[in-house]
């Protein structure tokens, strides 16, 4: 018999968890069952399966509960409030079910006995954590923001340890539409746990308002005060004043933790990117410097922190739209004494490139553009996508210089050695506008079609309205002389020569009154004025192409550029905001309604991501 015992145990032990596994089973599948009729909104059937499983699981409260919300649903407030009474005369301490019961008050008007059993939920949390939270959210589930909050004050008060709610605390704090108690609690938050600090940005960013900001650097300055060491505050501090376009400010923070920290310079050396990229030069410029001074040839970003200094100089000098010749030249000494220090190479060729803009674009000396560029072009050590940006802004330049044999050929070669990769597409994009300043019209009109469905968004969108733009115009007139015309002014104002260029578009409004061009001769018209500065002319242009010629494909252009005129230059933001909404109302379908909607939610002070 002894030896038929453990046999005998295993078929027992396997008949038991076969049984369990069943009632398991089945015990699952009234679950789903009853959860169906739930969202079906059968609530009686629902109600007889919630209240057989709550009877076969140890009563467990959220079936009860489950059960409470079905009869509810049926006006059934007798039968629930005894259901509900029955288990608190067994199970007193259960505070969430006191909810359940204050709701059921509630829904028949007895608000002062509904408040007793919310009090008596709060009254009655144990000591733990997870329950603390779980009655908060039920309550904040009721938009009862009040008793969450009573809720948390008593979870502080018995488990004496704020780190367990303030993360949670502020996001009812938002909810409860409490600003200056979220930031607080959130503080509170990243004071425990430092490493919340990039999340906290994140939380700040898509629920604080511009007005919200000032609160957020009074609580931190009060919270730096009583402890100096915090680092994560001096760091949040900072991202504040960038969020108000203080760079300057926002510099200063990021210097000092660069030091106390012993860091590398990168926080800095975005800090101006960023500045850089707002056409906040002098900060921009400041931060390179603390780069090149304080951190040395070492540091990572040294050589592309000279370059970044060089080019926000140039750009500040560019700002005002007359260039001081003496302050060019000085620039252009301080771009060739680097470079002849550091040498021509891999490393500084984007520095010799940008040496090149300065000449070509500012200095006027285009010669001296392409042998710089031609140089470098055959200096050792260039990688091929290098090569290719050289190839490409010295075909540029051959272009701006008359030279469309040695333009072509580049942009040719750059083409063929990248023809999958975008700036292949570009070699092509400007290959064929090559051919359309040529007057070969059909051929460029092909390219652009193929490079409509280009990667690049905006080499897509730019071959889009070129490849309109050809054939609408070449299907105007039994001769293509007026889109020459034009196409000669558009090379003539893309080699500088802005002042023959408008004397072009004048002999082609003479020749041709009324033509279809007429609102492209307008539109170009105004970027020349643009690219003089002179900022009104260039909107009253705008406004009679918007005007004017509203049904022409340049309108959905003119209007955009006409509300950023009025947000970046003319600082009219409730101009602009008006222009932005008109845009992507009544022009649905352009390529710039995206950008208009976001732009307009920014000036009108929405969180935009």
């Amino acid at each position: 018999m002894k030896r038929y015992f453990p046999l005998l145990l295993l078929l027992l032990l396997g008949t038991v968890s076969r049984s369990q596994q069943t009632n398991n089973n089945a015990n699952n599948a009234n679950v789903r069952l009853a959860n169906q009729y739930y969202i079906n909104g059968e609530y009686e059937k629902a109600a007889i399966l919630y209240d057989k499983l709550y009877t076969q699981n140890n009563r467990q409260e959220y079936y009860l509960s489950k059960y409470v919300d079905c009869l509810l649903a049926l006006e059934a407030y007798d039968k629930a409030e005894t259901s509900i009474q029955s288990h608190l005369a067994k199970y007193p301490e259960s505070s969430t079910l006191y909810v359940t019961y204050g709701k059921l008050l509630e829904r028949q008007g007895r608000q002062d006995e509904a408040d007793a059993q919310y009090q008596q939920a709060i009254d009655h949390l144990p000591a733990d954590r997870f329950q603390v939270i779980q009655l908060a959210n039920l309550f904040m589930a009721q938009a009862n923001y009040d008793l969450a909050e009573k809720t948390y004050e008593k979870g502080l008060k018995i488990l004496k340890d704020k780190a367990d709610f303030s993360y949670y605390m502020a996001e009812m704090y938002r909810r409860k539409g409490d600003q200056p108690k979220m930031i607080h609690y959130y503080l509170e938050s990243l004071d425990e746990v430092p490493a919340r600090l990039q999340q906290t940005k994140s939380l700040f960013q898509r629920f604080l308002y511009e007005d919200d900001l000032a609160e957020l650097q009074s609580q931190l300055y009060e919270r730096l005060q009583s402890n100096p060491d915090a680092l994560q505050y001096n760091d949040l501090l900072s991202w504040v004043f960038v969020q108000q376009k203080a760079y300057d400010r926002a510099l200063r923070q990021e210097m000092a933790l660069d030091r106390r920290l012993g860091e590398n310079g990168m926080r800095v050396f975005n800090l101006g990117e960023i500045a850089l990229n707002a056409h906040d030069f002098p900060t921009a410029i400041n931060a390179y410097k603390y780069i090149l001074n304080d951190k040395g040839p070492t540091c990572p970003f040294y050589m592309e922190s000279k370059r970044k200094s060089l080019i926000a100089k140039r750009e500040e000098l560019a700002e005002g739209g007359s260039f001081n010749p003496d302050e060019l030249k000085e620039l252009e000494t301080e771009f060739e004494t680097f470079i002849q220090e550091v040498g021509t190479n891999a490393q500084t060729a984007l520095i010799v490139m940008d040496l090149a803009k300065l000449e070509a674009f500012y200095l006027k000396d285009l010669k001296k553009a392409i042998t710089i560029l031609e140089d470098l072009k055959s200096t050792p050590g260039v990688n091929d996508f290098l090569l290719a940006q050289i190839k490409l802004q010295l075909a540029d330049y051959y272009l701006m210089d008359g030279n469309i044999w040695d333009a072509t050929l580049l942009y040719s070669q750059v083409d063929k050695a990248f023809k999958e990769e975008e700036i292949g597409e570009e070699a092509r994009f400007k290959n064929a506008r090559l051919s359309y300043f040529a007057g070969d019209f059909e051929w460029a009109q092909k390219q652009f079609d193929i490079l409509k469905a280009s990667t690049s968004k905006l080499i897509a969108n730019d071959a889009l309205d070129l490849s309109i733009f050809i054939m609408d115009n070449l299907g105007l007139d039994t001769t293509a002389r007026p889109l020459k015309m034009y196409a000669d002014a558009e090379l003539l104002a893309f080699q500088n020569r802005d002042q023959e260029a408008e004397v072009k578009l004048d002999s082609l409004q003479q020749q041709y009154p009324d033509h279809g061009l007429d609102d492209d001769v307008l539109y170009l018209k105004a970027g020349l004025a643009e690219k003089d500065r002179d900022f009104q002319t260039a909107a009253n242009l705008y406004e009679e192409i918007v005007t004017q010629h509203a049904d022409e494909i340049r309108a959905d252009n003119a209007l955009f550029k006409l509300a950023s005129l009025y947000e970046y230059e003319l600082v009219d933001l409730e101009k602009a905001k008006s222009l932005y909404e008109k845009l992507f109302i009544e022009f649905s379908n352009s390529t710039f309604a995206v950008d208009a909607r976001k732009r307009y939610r920014i000036l009108r002070g929405d969180q935009v991501q």
